[in-house]
């Protein structure tokens, strides 16, 4: 086989032994033999490994083929036997190499015992992902050795990259049915965990108790989305939910000596239109209360200097990791975030925003809908296949400015009804102050007093007020919640006085 060749090529470098030594891909031909055999013995064993070995799986194609057509046949109902399959295999230049027809009679001499058909068959699985992994091994050097002129280094490990992850993940996620009994064992635990907890609640907490109470949390496998129109502060309650559950994450070993995280969340934060920097200087000017403004502008007075070097202490060892790639794709960020779940155990997933994203270069051709559609169906995935929330920040259109009432609705998501589609969850963020201060009276004649007042009055009453409303929540009620928003600090926090509204459904 070619890649057999080439694997022995590569296995043949300085200090992997002789320079004509021969390496043979991993195989286990008697184990292949020995599972086939107790399936045309006892069907019964196909059902032992049917929910992760593939035909792909054996070394020697024909076996392949023999579990192939096997599968074929118990899925119709009807019996797998030497004899049944033999039609199959009739005109078989490679069964025929090894003794054609009789060669089955031969398999189910070789039989195991059904109870040993899934330790055969999880041994043909492995050996057959050593196989794909040195192949991927094999691509990688032959692509980095004569790559196309438009494929960067940067683009080939991105590649490798996931594609080492799906080939690791590979039969850890099998699908298929689960027994209800099961599920309704993961929800009791997930309820009790909760309960335990600090706060009972069953997601990531934000940090915001009114908020928590109306969401639970943020949850596990879902996509949330936070819009609002610029200046509203969107970035600004990312980042304060980021440091709330980075603070809070603690983990703890469970029965079996593994690490399980009991509380808060490592936090991935990709920040599409602020650098690194920035983004930190922010979390920074939050928890010092020290304008972001002064910082920036070095006008920080001497003696809060103190203030900030003790809160960037704290920050220093919270579990936030920031990636300010700018155009990044959501393939790219897909890639990324399996890493990071895998080194660091990544617990929630920022991005800020997504119309910054890419999709593909079809979807970019078919027009900026089909584009964001791809996009939120990417991130809704994402969000499934690592089990985290993924909390994505969206801008809203220029028709929520044309109306009287300025309060967002769902119609006013920006590009693509998908958006709303695919979201868990959809909050907007509403600031009424910021549109008073635009309508400010210029005027300040007398016949204007009245008007100034009646101003001042509503600004008074709406002064760093803050509504995040919760248009669409699939697991529980809408409502909106008031927040105190401290725009010099870029932060948000609970009302003094809680009046959360709930709309149940």
């Amino acid at each position: 086989m070619e890649s057999q060749r080439s694997a022995t090529s590569l296995a043949d470098m300085p200090g992997g032994g002789e320079p004509d030594a021969y390496r043979e891909m991993p195989r286990n031909t008697d184990a292949e033999q020995a599972l086939l055999g107790a399936i045309l013995v006892d069907n019964e064993a196909y059902d032992k490994v049917s929910t992760f070995l593939e035909p792909d799986h054996f070394h020697i194609p024909v076996h392949g083929r023999i579990y192939n057509a096997a599968r074929i046949l118990i899925l119709r109902g009807q019996i797998a036997t030497p004899i049944t399959l033999k039609a199959f295999f009739d005109n078989d230049e490679g069964l025929a190499d090894i003794g054609g027809s009789d060669y089955l009679h031969r398999l189910s001499s070789s039989a195991v015992s059904i109870i040993n058909a899934e330790d055969y068959g999880r041994t043909i699985y492995d050996l057959g992902l050593r196989r794909d992994l040195i192949r991927l091994g094999e691509d990688m050097v032959n692509i980095a050795f004569d790559p196309e002129v438009e494929d960067t280094a940067a683009s080939q490990i991105e590649r490798s990259e996931q594609r080492l992850y799906e080939l690791a993940e590979t039969g850890q996620h099998e699908g298929g049915f689960k027994p209800f009994n099961v599920s309704l064992t993961e929800a009791v635990k997930n309820a009790e965990a909760a309960y335990k907890r600090d706060g009972r609640l069953s997601g990531v907490a934000t940090g915001l108790i009114d908020l928590d109470n109306l969401l639970g949390g943020l949850h596990r496998s879902d996509l949330i989305i936070l819009a609002g129109r610029p200046s509203m502060g969107k970035t600004a309650l990312a980042t304060n939910i980021a440091f709330h559950a980075a603070k809070s994450f603690r983990e703890e070993e469970d029965e079996n000596g593994q690490r399980k995280v009991v509380d808060g969340a490592v936090v991935g934060f990709f920040s599409l239109e602020m650098s690194a920097e920035q983004l930190a200087s922010r979390i920074l000017s939050e928890q010092a209360e020290i304008s972001s403004d002064k910082m920036r502008k070095g006008e920080v007075p001497s003696e809060q200097f103190l203030r900030l070097s003790a809160a960037a202490q704290t920050l220093h060892t919270l579990p936030i990791f920031i990636d300010d790639t700018p155009a990044l794709t959501v393939s790219a960020l897909r890639t990324r975030a399996r890493r990071l779940k895998r080194q660091n155990n990544l617990g929630l997933i920022i991005v800020d925003y997504l119309q910054l994203l890419q999709g593909s270069n079809k979807s970019r051709s078919d027009g900026r809908v089909q584009e964001v559609s791809e996009i939120t169906r990417g991130l809704k995935t994402l969000a499934k296949e690592l089990d985290v929330p993924v909390l994505a920040l969206s801008q809203l259109s220029r028709q929520v400015e044309n109306r009287d009432d300025k309060r967002p609705q769902l119609a006013d998501l920006r590009e693509s009804g998908s958006i709303e589609q695919d979201a868990d969850i959809v909050m907007f963020i509403y600031r009424e102050e910021y549109y008073l201060e635009k309508s400010k009276p210029k005027d300040t004649h007398d016949k204007y007093i009245d008007e100034i007042s009646r101003w001042e009055e509503r600004m008074d009453k709406c002064r760093n007020l803050a509504d995040v409303i919760i248009a669409k929540q699939r697991h529980g009620p809408v409502g909106t919640v008031n927040l105190i928003f401290r725009g010099e600090f870029t932060r948000f926090s609970d009302a003094d006085l809680h009046h959360t509204t709930y709309n149940d459904r």
